[in-house]
């Protein structure tokens, strides 16, 4: 047996810059169709690399997937949250998930998932309707949308909650 092209450790707070540079880049690749470029001109590496700062600064409990002496990608659960006009349905959120679509299919996002979720843990987490894969991804997980849907004003997106 092979040992996996990555490996899982928590977060420290010199990690800003690498889990801000996967968030984004994870977002410019899978959202650049559906956002207008005008959100690209705000959403800059630099801001996310502050407001990422700021949280590991803070003490997030953050798990990063490493390859090579980069991250990859990173997870995180947070107590659940009420969105829009949805209170939480589950004590735990799965806030962030996010790999780097070149490292999409070596099980770096089902790693991450185990890590921060146990597969036994009653969860909620809210997903972008337009993201097929990451909701398949989830669904395979034992996640199942409730019906509870949400439009992200300044976005014009669409999320909708995932629960098990």
């Amino acid at each position: 047996m092979t040992d996996p092209p990555f490996h899982l450790r928590p977060a420290t707070s010199g990690d800003a810059e690498g889990c801000a540079f996967v968030h984004r880049t994870a977002w410019v690749e899978t959202y650049s169709e559906l956002l207008p470029a005008r959100h690209w001109e705000r959403d800059t590496l630099s801001r996310r690399t502050e407001s990422w700062r700021r949280r590991l600064d803070g003490g997030a409990a953050v798990t990063v997937a490493e390859s090579a002496g980069r991250i990859i990608g990173f997870a995180m659960t947070t107590p659940a949250r009420t969105i829009g006009a949805h209170e939480p349905v589950r004590e735990v959120e799965l806030s962030s998930l996010y790999v780097l679509t070149a490292h999409h299919g070596t099980g770096a996002g089902q790693a991450l998932l185990d890590a921060v979720l146990r597969p036994d843990t009653p969860a909620q987490l809210w997903v972008l309707e337009e993201n097929p894969r990451a909701r398949r991804f989830y669904e395979r997980n034992g996640f199942t949308a409730d019906g509870a849907r949400c439009v992200e004003e300044s976005l014009s997106l669409t999320e909708v909650r995932h629960v098990r």
